[in-house]
């Protein structure tokens, strides 16, 4: 059960408005510090690149630094990717709050725990539903 908006956020009969309250500000400080990391990384891995392209690096096999370059290049936006898909689902969880759907499994559209929410806030599933789609792999 739903009720009314109150300032850009629906409470509903499992997550009050406090409760939210709290959670939206969570939500928006990881995805700026998110935001900026994904950046940070993005930067570093283009830095990577334009060494590489000044030459400072021997990509034959006696050099090796090429190799360490290439792993640190592709560490760096791998995070970088996996930092964006976290701000896409913060995005997402910000917007369930404002109607409504915040702390809802997308699956079974059972309460998430709070512990839970808590500790993940951007969680879109139990737990038993997570550890179910492992094994289905």
């Amino acid at each position: 059960m739903k009720l009314p908006p109150q300032d850009g956020i629906t409470p509903t009969k499992d997550f009050d408005l406090k409760f939210l309250q709290a959670q939206r500000e969570i939500l928006h400080s990881e995805r700026i510090s998110l935001v900026g990391q994904a950046s940070r990384l993005e930067d570093e891995a283009n830095a990577l690149i334009a060494d590489a392209e000044m030459g400072d690096v021997q990509f034959d096999d006696e050099g090796g630094e090429g190799d360490t370059m290439v792993v640190e290049r592709e560490r760096d936006l791998t995070l970088s990717a996996s930092a964006r898909h976290i701000v896409e689902q913060i995005d997402l969880s910000l917007e369930s709050i404002k109607v409504g759907e915040y702390g809802y499994s997308e699956h079974s559209g059972k309460p998430i725990p709070r512990e839970r929410l808590k500790a993940i806030p951007w969680t879109t599933e139990l737990v038993e539903e997570r550890v179910g789609t492992f094994g289905r792999r």
